[in-house]
Parts: C-alpha cells; sequence; structure tokens
C-alpha cells in the first residue's frame, strides 16, 4: 500500500496515476460496511455510507431517466456496486462500463459472472477521453463521482456527445470548488488532501464553468445543481462515528485505520475546509 502510495504521488501520467490509486483500495480497505461503494454518498434519510451510496447511484439513474430499454454507458464504474444495483431496480437491457483501473474490472467481472449477469453487463477496459465504442450506440452515460479524474473533464463531454443517440442524457456527480472558496493548493486536510494531487488544474473549476463546457461540446438543457449540504457534512459525521465502532477496527489492517484515523484527525480544519467544496449533480441531453 505504501509503495502504491508513492507511485500515485510521483507518476505524471493521469491515467496511471488514478489507476495506481485505485489498487490501494481493494474491497477489503473501504470504510462501507456491506457493499463496495467507493462515493461520499447522498445523505438524506441515511445513516450508513453504503446506503448513501446507493442513494447517490439512484440520484444518477432518476436524473437520467433510466429506462427498462436502455443501453447505459457507465464510465469509472468502481467495482461495479451501482450497476448491479441498477439492474435490478431500473432494468435496462445492457450497461455497458468502462474503466482504466484493471483490479475493479477484474473484481467487477467475476461478480457478474456469479450473478449470471455477463449477458447485460459488460466491463472493460477503457479511457473517458477515448471511449471504445461507436458514434450513437447507447441512451444514457453516467460518470458517479469519477469525472474529476478524466484527462480532461472537457474531452470526456464531447466523447459522451459523440456516443450518445439524439435524445440521450449525460449525467454526472462531481466534485468542483465553490465560486471563490479556497485554493485547491491551500487545503491542508489530510481527509481530502488528495484533491491536490488527485484533480488537474484543468477539471477544478466552479458550477457555472462546468456548465459552459458542458454547452461548449453541443449538449443541449443543461443542468449543474448542487447537493453539497446533503453530501460532504453528513459523509464527515460517519466517520467520526465509524473510526469509534470496534468491528471497523477489528475487520481493518492496522495500516488501513490508522491511515483513516490519521485523514480524519483534525475535524476542524475538515469541517472548514469542506465549505469550499461543491457537489453537483449535472444533466445535458
Amino acid at each position: 500500500m505504501l509503495g502504491n502510495l508513492f507511485l500515485v504521488r510521483t507518476t505524471s501520467d493521469p491515467e496511471k496515476k488514478t489507476a495506481r490509486l485505485y489498487e490501494m483500495y481493494p474491497p477489503d480497505r473501504l470504510v462501507v460496511e456491506d457493499t463496495n461503494y467507493y462515493n461520499l454518498g447522498y445523505w438524506p434519510g441515511c445513516t450508513k455510507l453504503d446506503e448513501a451510496a446507493q442513494a447517490l447511484a439512484d440520484e444518477l439513474a432518476d436524473t437520467a431517466g433510466f429506462k427498462p430499454d436502455d443501453t447505459v454507458l457507465d464510465v469509472g464504474f468502481g467495482y461495479g456496486d451501482q450497476d448491479f444495483h441498477w439492474i435490478d431496480k431500473y432494468g435496462p437491457s445492457k450497461i455497458i462500463g468502462i474503466n482504466i483501473t484493471k483490479v475493479h474490472i477484474r473484481i467487477a467481472t467475476d461478480r457478474a459472472r456469479e450473478r449470471g449477469l455477463l449477458d447485460r453487463i459488460d466491463f472493460r477496459e477503457g479511457s473517458a477521453t477515448a471511449i471504445p465504442l461507436p458514434d450513437n450506440s447507447v441512451d444514457k452515460v453516467v460518470a458517479l463521482e469519477s469525472a474529476f479524474h478524466f484527462d480532461t473533464r472537457a474531452d470526456f463531454f464531447a466523447e459522451a456527445y459523440r456516443v450518445l443517440r439524439p435524445g440521450g442524457v449525460l449525467v454526472t456527480a462531481d466534485i468542483i470548488p465553490m465560486e471563490g472558496g479556497k485554493p485547491k493548493a491551500d487545503i491542508r486536510s489530510h481527509a481530502i488532501k488528495w484533491i491536490r494531487v488527485m484533480i488537474d488544474d484543468a477539471n477544478w473549476y466552479p458550477r457555472k464553468k462546468y456548465g459552459e463546457i458542458m454547452e461548449s461540446k453541443g449538449f443541449e438543457g443543461v443542468e449543474v445543481r448542487t447537493i453539497r449540504d446533503e453530501v460532504y457534512e453528513p459523509w464527515r459525521e460517519y466517520h467520526v462515528r465509524r473510526l469509534q465502532d470496534p468491528e471497523f477496527k477489528k475487520r481493518s489492517s492496522k495500516l488501513f485505520y490508522k491511515m483513516v484515523a490519521i485523514a480524519h484527525r483534525d475535524q476542524d480544519l475538515l469541517t472548514e475546509e469542506l465549505k469550499s467544496l461543491d457537489y453537483v449533480v449535472a444533466s445535458a441531453i
């Protein structure tokens, strides 16, 4: 884990850096309790990160308007939890997931095989900025808390527009700065300091510019709405509770538990710096 951390900090290629980051977090190094979700969650009515992470997946699906005859492209699918959930709840005919992290592809594919879903869920290697699909081939494109990694997000928007059929919908859940917020380079809280390393300056802009870039790539009906009040503070509070849970300490390696504890040690600083972050659900046709 420490070796991967060194490689993340010293790798200049954005895709290799992102892949190496997520290789550090196999399913036994996640803060969730019963799933393999790896997002901040959408927390109205939720007390566990598993529930909130799934609620965020639902927010994307509902915003996109998933239908049974849809072909959905999920860009940056993690371990595939949202895709299995979407198949069960919304019933799209096909989900194609692309990812650059090989361990994600392998584990998610094994899970799809175990569930007998390989005919409906296709997890494959691929870049968000060079999507390995033909023009006009999918009905929905979604990126659940992944687009800030793409090199660049604007190039992803262009690719999403290319592969969407006429009338198709793009939806993202994304971490961006508040207008006039603290500069990215000044973030000091260990819990969110990864932003300094993992989000390129080219992807660091507030809500208004986010929408303008979507429009510049051909999209219409653009909406970029904040849900930050239902994300950051309950996520922070959950980690405080989780670190006090003896079951979490028991199931975690000593190194992973220590890393999480150090990351969330200064809650006053984290609370203050989260005020500079926005969290948006963006949609466009």
